[in-house]
Parts: structure tokens; sequence; C-alpha cells
């Protein structure tokens, strides 16, 4: 029996009945139609339930979420997700940059190494409860986290309590670790490379999702990128389909697609944040959008070379609406981060502020562990890489993000401790075009001339009908971003 995850109707509705209480819209009536009918919670860890639905209540999950979606948000005027509102409620939005400061490839090669590092350090403890990831490490001689994960010196019976990632294991831990193992973590910084080389920085939305039909399989999605893949399919337009029948339009996905943007803006955080937007409106609204541009202007202003991470995050801060509850959620990490001297204590704090509420891929409590991690380790790598790992929550997601930020600072792959850099045998295994088996020196080399590759002075001046070669129908016109 196939249970596709993340897409089935029936496992849709509970996310969505999470999500309407979380944006302001009141659901209550709603789902006391869906309990009474028999339906159940959102599966609480995998994308989908273990048992297929009635035909009756998969139709009703399916009436139930564009009922959800045309509720009122009470949040709507603070939380936009159109790019001229929230400039609007940014009072420090960044001016625009004429010129670009010189950034090196050795810069961007240790960005994405960085990258890569931190993605592979949280891949075995993905989807694990903090508890499990700090037991583990701790059975290995390795807590406070300060190196990789590794089986050995585990007991037996608390590898059998909590098992490290099924599918990650095998190429993750110390003992087995053989170049960078194909990760979505990398392989939507390379399509977006791949975007940019296509298209260049005046890409649209339409050009992104062209771009995924094209090159990305649709196995390879997760979350709200499976559902706006979905989408795309049957026909809905960008930007819609972030909203259609997707409960997951404020998780983490925008947010891991960022870095590009901001390597490919060297000092101009605004750039960086505008071209985020357009590539995260495809499957993200709201705070799903702001974690996407709050990351992507702080890498911009660290590719400056002249900031330290506590510039940067401001920086990033400058981007996304002040009464969001990301902006929320970033000034309360940071603040935990220059108050408590053991990284643990503001672990338990930004748990316990957003654990009852959020899913552990979403995107506030992730970009706040982020922001928190790098704020406390004031942007040293191994320490910001480790100490986002070990807060939990989405372990590769947050190690990647994290790691590409100080990467970036520590300005070249040299600064970059060997025991974090050499198992990566400078290649990484990926399903993206022509990119498997390519090495970090290379992907900075190409990253490079994008950054320096002039920009039209309209990020819209190019074609933006939505029509690809996949789809039967003729040209119709798309929505702007």
């Amino acid at each position: 029996m196939l249970r596709l995850t993340w897409v089935q109707p029936e496992d849709l509705v509970g996310h969505e009945l999470r999500q309407a209480a979380q944006d302001g819209r009141e659901p209550s009536v709603i789902a006391a139609r869906w309990r009474a009918a028999g339906g159940g919670d959102a599966p609480p860890r995998a994308g989908a339930s273990a048992r297929p639905a009635s035909r009756y209540l998969r139709l009703l999950a399916e009436d139930l979420l564009d009922e959800l979606a045309d509720l009122p948000s009470a949040l709507s005027e603070q939380e936009p997700t159109d790019l001229a509102k929230i400039r609007a409620l940014c009072p420090d939005w960044p001016d625009r940059r004429a010129s670009a400061p010189s950034l090196t490839p050795l810069a961007l090669e240790a960005a994405w190494l960085g990258r890569a590092v931190g993605c592979l350090l949280g891949k075995p403890v993905e989807k694990l409860p903090r508890d499990a990831v700090r037991r583990l490490a701790q059975s290995a001689g390795n807590w406070p986290l300060t190196t990789w994960f590794t089986a050995r010196g585990v007991p037996e019976e608390l590898l059998r309590e909590h098992p490290w990632n099924r599918r990650s294991a095998a190429t993750s831990l110390a003992e087995n670790i053989d170049g960078m193992p194909e990760d979505d973590d990398l392989d939507y910084p390379l399509l977006n490379l791949l975007l940019l080389r296509r298209h260049g920085r005046a890409f649209t939305t339409v050009d992104v999702a062209r771009l995924w039909l094209d090159e990305l399989p649709a196995g390879r999605t997760f979350t709200a990128e499976r559902v706006a893949y979905r989408n795309l399919l049957g026909g809905v337009e960008p930007p819609h389909t972030a909203r259609h029948r997707n409960p997951f339009r404020e998780w983490i996905g925008a947010l891991i697609r960022a870095d590009v943007h901001g390597w490919t803006n060297p000092g101009d955080p605004s750039g960086a944040a505008e071209q985020a937007h357009r590539d995260a409106v495809l499957t993200h609204t709201a705070n799903g959008v702001y974690a996407a541009m709050f990351t992507a202007a702080a890498i911009a202003a660290a590719a400056d070379g002249t900031q330290d991470i506590h510039a940067c995050l401001r920086t990033g801060r400058t981007v996304i609406p002040p009464r969001s509850r990301l902006a929320e959620a970033i000034d309360h990490a940071v603040r935990l981060a220059e108050t408590h001297e053991e990284f643990d204590d503001i672990v338990d704090e930004l748990h316990a502020a957003h654990s009852p509420a959020y899913h552990w891929v979403h995107a506030v409590p992730n970009t706040a562990l982020i922001a928190a991690a790098l704020t406390h380790a004031d942007g040293d790598f191994t320490g910001s890489i480790c100490r986002v790992v070990s807060g939990g929550l989405d372990t590769d997601s947050g190690g990647a993000t994290a790691g590409s930020v100080a990467g970036l600072l520590a300005g070249a792959p040299a600064r970059l401790p060997d025991r974090w850099t050499t198992p990566l045998k400078n290649r990484l295994a990926t399903s993206v075009a022509d990119f498997d088996g390519t090495g970090f020196d290379t992907l900075a080399h190409l990253t490079h001339l994008e950054a320096t590759r002039p920009c039209p002075t309209s990020p819209y001046s190019a074609a933006s009908t939505w029509t690809s070669s996949r789809t039967s129908s003729g040209p119709r016109s798309a929505d702007r971003p």
C-alpha cells in the first residue's frame, strides 16, 4: 500500500487546523465537523498516517481544506506576504547598494563547505527528539557536541530506543562519511545556482516553477515544496501554489533555499531579500517567506566582509515585519543568547516557548534556534553548527544554515577545522542536473560568476508568463509575487 507523504488530504487537515490557529484564523467550527466525521490529528512526525481514509472522509478533507483557506486572518495586516506590504512595515529596510564589495571565491567555498558540514552533522539525528540527540552524543563522549556523531561506544539498548535517521546513518556517522551525500539542503542551493545561471538575478517566481518541473524529481520534495509541486501539475499557478491545500507554507522549506540569494548579493541585503522573496512565494507565505528573507539578508551582510555575526543578524531582522511572529521569536532568541551562559538553558526556553504550538519543521522555532546558536557562539564555525544541532528540531537544515553563515564569516576553507572538511573530500552527491560529484571549489567559482554578473535594474524585466513544456494548455498570465 502506497501512502504518499505530505499530500494525502486526510493528513493535511490536522496540519491546516494547527496552521489556522497560529496565523489568526478561527478554525474551531471546522475542527468540530472534522472530529465528528471521524477525522484525526496530523501524523505527529511522519508525513502520512498508516491507513488510508474512506472515500467520504477524503472528500470531506478536501472541502474542509478549502474552507479553512477562506477563513479571515486576524494577523493579515501585520503578516502580509506581498513584498510591497512587507517593505511598508519595515522602517529600517536597507538601501540598495549600487556597487558590490569584493567577495572572493574562497569565501564562497567556505560558505558552501560550511553548509554541507552543518547539514551532514545534523543528518543522523534528524527527526529525533532533543533528549535523544543529547543521550546519543553523551554516550559516545561527545557532549557538549564538538564533532561528528558516531555509533561507536553507544550502548545497543540506546540505539534501539533512539535509532539514527534510517536514510542518513549509512552516510553521515563519523565512521562512514565518504564525501557529502545527497540532501535537499544542498539540492535547493544547487537548483538556485542553476536558476541564476539560466535567468540571472532578474528571475521570476514562474522561472523557479519551470526549473523545478524540468530539473527537480518530485520524490525529492517534501512538505510545502511537495504540495506546491503537486499544485503546479494540477494547473494551479504561482503564487497560488503556496496557499492551495498547503498547510506547510510557514515551514522551513523556503529558508533552506535562501543562501544563494545572499551569496550573490554581497553587501546588498535589500536585493538578497527581494530575490529570496521571489523564490519563496512559490511555496510559502508570511513567516515562511520572512525566514528566507531574513536568512538571505543576513548572508548578504556577511558577504560584505566587514560585519560580525551580530550586525549581520540585525541586518536580517530589518527585512521582516517587526510585529510578525518570526520577528518576535528572533528577538527573543537573541536576547536569550546574550544573557545566558549555558546554551542548554537557552534551548530549554526556546522549546518551552515554541514546541507547544509549532511543528519541529516550522520556520519560527528553527529560525529562532539558528539565530540563538550564531549569537551565542559569536559566529564561530564549530560553536555555531554544534549548538544548533544539539538544540534539536530540524537538525540538518539548522546546521546547514548556521554552517553557511559561519563559513562565510570565516572567509576561507583553510579557516575551517580539518576534522569537518576533510571527510567531505571536495565532492557532493546530488540528482540535480549535472552537479553530481562536483567539488565545492567549482561551486564557489560558479557562484562567484553569478555574484559578479551585472543585474538588470528591475527584478521583473524578464518574461513571467506561466507556461511549461510539461503542460498542454496555452500560456496564462501569472500573478506577480
